[in-house]
């Protein structure tokens, strides 16, 4: 399941009323992160009540965003996840150690790679980026329907 380094879900870190919910997990960069951080993520939405549609796109990005910061970061770097939910409305921010601004790509067909934070810009209600003290940070917003 991944090297968790750091677990937040003091009420500190973790704020939660009828409808919001405020959440941070921080863990290594590993192949494995991706998938542990969309089961943490997808079990805040199933939590939240966000349904339908939404949630399959939340997945999506989600792994999607781990998964450069796991190829752009440096080995063994830390990986910073947020999560926060408001009624259906859905912001994730990876944050990760590696630099550089980045832009989604449009490749050729043939290309191996290069289609997430496309993948991101066409699915998600709105996106970016932004530098960090050492790193930078990118998320994405899916405003969408609770059950």
């Amino acid at each position: 399941m991944g090297d968790v380094r750091d677990l937040r879900s003091a009420a500190s870190a973790r704020q939660r009323d009828a409808h919001v919910v405020d959440d941070e997990l921080v863990l290594v960069a590993e192949r494995s992160a991706p998938r542990t951080v969309r089961h943490w993520v997808m079990r805040a939405v199933a939590e939240a009540g966000v349904g339908g549609v939404s949630n399959q796109v939340v997945e999506l990005l989600t792994g999607e965003l781990v998964s450069n910061a796991v190829v752009h970061g440096p080995d063994g770097g830390s990986i910073h996840v947020r999560v926060r939910i408001d009624r259906a409305d859905v912001r994730v921010e990876v944050t990760d150690e590696g630099g550089g601004a980045p832009k989604a790509g449009h490749p050729e067909p043939t290309a191996p790679s290069g289609r997430g934070l496309a993948l991101v810009e066409a699915l998600s209600s709105d996106w970016g980026t932004r530098a960090v003290p050492g790193g930078k940070t990118v998320w994405f917003e899916v405003h969408g329907e609770a059950d």
